[in-house]
């Protein structure tokens, strides 16, 4: 699309929404070809007549300008390029308006930006993405603590563990599966490549990324994804030491069986 075009999108607009959506674990956007480009890093495309939609490769797309129907139906049309994609999608809905003040960010729930230009979209795309990534990501460890919570408080207990070492193994499999893919993809904690290009626009990135908590939150996660792996692996050596002790049990039980045995072919002479 032509810079002129570009600049003219949401002309008369002041205010407009974007929808954030993280759809699966990946988007393959080299096999993307159903719209004219507007921008390739994050590659960013125009929808309809004047929507905007930008691809994050981690699997979230980002929508201004466009209602529900229409985002439902450019969700839709991109499902072949999602790797893995997700039951349940996480979402978040966020107003942007136009302002005069200097100062760009959020104000009363509200993204403040002076222009409605395509880096600046990019850029809120950027935070908005890594917001939604970061909220699934944050409601699936809530999941995993709820059920191994029970199995940790159980230690400070005489009752019985319900260990099996399968569902410890999937549980120690699942956090390092999400480190991998909070660290190797999303990056929520790394300022976008955007910025490598358009430092001018560092301020209000930071703004937003102070205002969503990402750094915060993806530190947090961090330190959740460690806990449930180390309890995980403390269950699963509790639950091979009592098999390991079990079968020594065994051999000195039949030691004894065999003692008796002995003892009693000498005394009776069996």
């Amino acid at each position: 699309m032509s810079e002129s075009l570009t600049t003219s999108l949401f002309t008369g607009v002041s205010r407009l929404q974007a929808c954030a959506a993280f759809l699966g674990q990946r988007l393959d956007l080299r096999t993307f070809e159903d719209a004219e480009r507007l921008a390739a890093n994050p590659l960013t495309v125009g929808v309809g007549r004047a929507g905007v939609a930008v691809l994050l490769r981690y699997g979230a797309v980002v929508l201004f300008g466009l209602d529900k129907e229409q985002q439902q139906g450019f969700i839709d049309s991109i499902q072949h390029l999602v790797s893995e994609p997700l039951k349940q999608r996480e979402t978040d809905t966020v107003d942007l308006a136009l302002t005069r003040e200097t100062l760009e960010g959020v104000q009363h729930g509200c993204i403040q930006l002076q222009q409605f230009d395509l880096q600046r979209l990019q850029v809120v795309a950027e935070a908005l993405g890594k917001s939604v990534v970061l909220a699934y990501y944050e409601t699936s460890l809530a999941r995993s603590f709820d059920r191994i919570e029970p199995l940790a408080a159980s230690l400070s207990g005489r009752q019985r563990l319900g260990l099996r070492g399968k569902d410890l193994l999937q549980h120690i499999g699942d956090t390092l599966l999400i480190e991998s893919r909070m660290t190797g993809r999303v990056e929520a904690a790394e300022k976008p490549e955007l910025l490598w290009d358009f430092p001018q626009f560092e301020r209000l990135y930071l703004r937003l990324e102070s205002e969503y908590e990402l750094v915060e939150r993806s530190q947090a996660l961090e330190r959740k994804l460690s806990l449930l792996s180390r309890v995980a692996e403390t269950l699963l050596d509790i639950l091979q030491n009592r098999r390991t002790l079990r079968v020594e049990w065994y051999i000195v039980i039949l030691i004894v069986v065999e003692i008796l045995i002995t003892v009693a072919e000498k005394l009776f002479g069996i």
